[in-house]
């Protein structure tokens, strides 16, 4: 007997590039995979820089968590993964766009590489009701 968990899945954000789910719910507990700044309609890096891309994760992002029945809001911590910690300003930049003055709890670590060339990738877990 296993655990008993929802698998995640929404067009709305890119699919898998691997063996994994998008996201996977357990209990009220959602567990979104890495997210990178992938435009879901050509599974593609938008064009641009970090910034862009960052705002992509969060579109992505977004969805993954509307798809599960929440909202950014929802989130109780994020880990993000840059290629330079030089960046981690834009970070905070598109965080302040995207969620409200509740922030989660955050981790920011330098990285020699992510999937497809990211500059930057957002790892979360999320609460629902």
């Amino acid at each position: 007997m296993g655990i008993e968990k929802t698998i995640i899945k929404t067009d709305l954000a890119p699919a898998p590039i691997g063996t994994y789910s998008q996201a996977v719910k357990v209990g009220k507990t959602v567990y979104n995979a890495g997210v990178i700044g992938v435009d879901p309609a050509t599974n593609e890096l938008v064009k641009g820089g970090c910034q862009e891309q960052i705002t992509q994760v969060f579109e992505n992002l977004k969805a993954l968590c509307e798809a599960a029945g929440g909202s950014l809001n929802h989130i109780v911590q994020l880990t993000c993964y840059l290629i330079t910690l030089d960046d981690f300003s834009i970070v905070n930049e598109a965080m302040e766009q995207f969620f409200e003055n509740n922030y989660p709890a955050r981790a920011a670590l330098a990285v020699a590489a992510l999937p497809k060339g990211a500059c930057v990738e957002v790892v979360s877990i999320m609460h629902v009701d």
